[in-house]
């Protein structure tokens, strides 16, 4: 019995579909998925795997058929058939891609905007509020050097104000740029998420890239950390900027990468939703050491947070304590203030006091 070429058409489309909706949700190629920004990037890169495998399919197929079904014969020295064009054909092919590109493109747009990727956040600045009805203002951004009008100096002073963010960062001494969003030159944001729009974040932390560590600090609370703890379920905002030259903060299972720049303050805000440690990857070459430059993301419950945090500001207190207690022990001599150090070090006093004695 012959089946018609329609009903095979409408078969071998139906499976082709099948196979890529399948493989399309369960591809294995992501991490596992940690904070809400993600549920929205691994959509769009399972649709774009759909679309892509269902195409690969379909055209590696009419390859190796045609190979198979128009191979040449043994024996068979006659030419093919003279074929002109197929002028529908030549219009599905290439109608079919513009609306799959136009539709991913959309989609993206709409992921990005959902993450707070595009936000009118900069245009708030002086210079740009001026933009907007002054013609050549948008240039005029990038010449003025007043602090009044430099969102980059603005964000940067109100970090400073952070004594301990403040103690990690040079960005005092590197000139902060002029942003000038009528050109599309502004520091890097990803904002609050589409359902957060217009509310604060709920924690704040400080970043600072370095060749070749990432320095975490918090403000208000003097802690200061070589990896980010972050609670579970809460939106937290990353305030970046670099002292050296640009890295790059990558964490994969959040799906969100922020550059750190120096002379540019940038943001990122997420939300973790699953506890566990995962790896915070500099993602810019920033020098021969780049592939060194790892630390942790550590999600924990709001108690495991909270406790951890009165464990660091203790420790902090600790030190400056000792610190304190030092400077106040100035009034002893040499032998007796290196003595319990010298202890530990398995340094007889006897020969400190003889060591003391030679230099006077």
């Amino acid at each position: 019995m012959n089946i018609p070429s329609s009903i095979w058409t409408l078969l071998i489309g139906v499976g082709l579909t099948l196979i890529s909706l399948w493989y399309g949700q369960n591809h294995g190629l992501l991490p596992v998925a940690a904070s809400d920004e993600a549920v929205l990037v691994d959509g769009l890169f399972n649709s774009m795997m759909t679309v892509s495998v269902g195409l690969f399919l379909l055209v590696e197929g009419v390859l190796i058929v045609s190979a198979i079904r128009y191979r040449q014969r043994p024996g068979d020295n006659t030419d093919g058939p003279p074929v002109f064009g197929n002028v529908p054909l030549e219009i599905l092919w290439t109608a079919l891609p513009a609306i799959i590109v136009i539709g991913i493109s959309i989609y993206s747009f709409e992921v990005y905007n959902s993450i707070g990727g595009f936000s009118p956040h900069d245009m708030h600045e002086p210079v740009a509020q001026e933009a907007t009805r002054m013609p050549g203002a948008a240039i005029a951004a990038t010449l003025n050097d007043s602090p009044a009008a430099n969102l980059n100096q603005q964000k940067s002073d109100e970090a400073r104000q952070d004594p301990a963010t403040a103690s990690v960062r040079n960005d005092n001494q590197i000139p902060q740029k002029q942003n000038a969003p009528g050109m599309g030159v502004v520091a890097p944001t990803l904002g609050a998420s589409s359902d957060r729009e217009g509310k604060p974040p709920e924690m704040v932390v400080n970043v600072t890239g370095m060749q070749y560590a990432w320095i975490f600090t918090y403000p208000e609370t003097g802690v200061v950390s070589g990896e980010l703890h972050v609670p579970l379920k809460r939106e937290t905002q990353i305030n970046m900027t670099a002292n050296d030259v640009i890295h790059a903060f990558w964490v994969p299972e959040f799906r969100l990468k922020q550059d750190a720049i120096p002379g540019r303050q940038t943001e990122v805000r997420f939300t973790a939703d699953r506890v566990g440690k995962y790896s915070l990857i500099c993602a810019e070459l920033c020098g021969p050491y780049h592939g060194a430059m790892k630390t942790q993301v550590i999600v924990e419950t709001q108690q495991d947070f909270d406790n951890w945090m009165t464990e660091q500001q203790a420790s902090a207190s600790t030190a400056l304590n000792q610190a304190v207690a030092a400077v106040d022990r100035t009034d002893l001599s040499p032998n007796e203030f290196l003595a319990p150090y010298t202890k530990e070090m398995g340094i007889q006093s006897e020969m400190l006091q003889q060591i003391h004695s030679f230099h006077h």
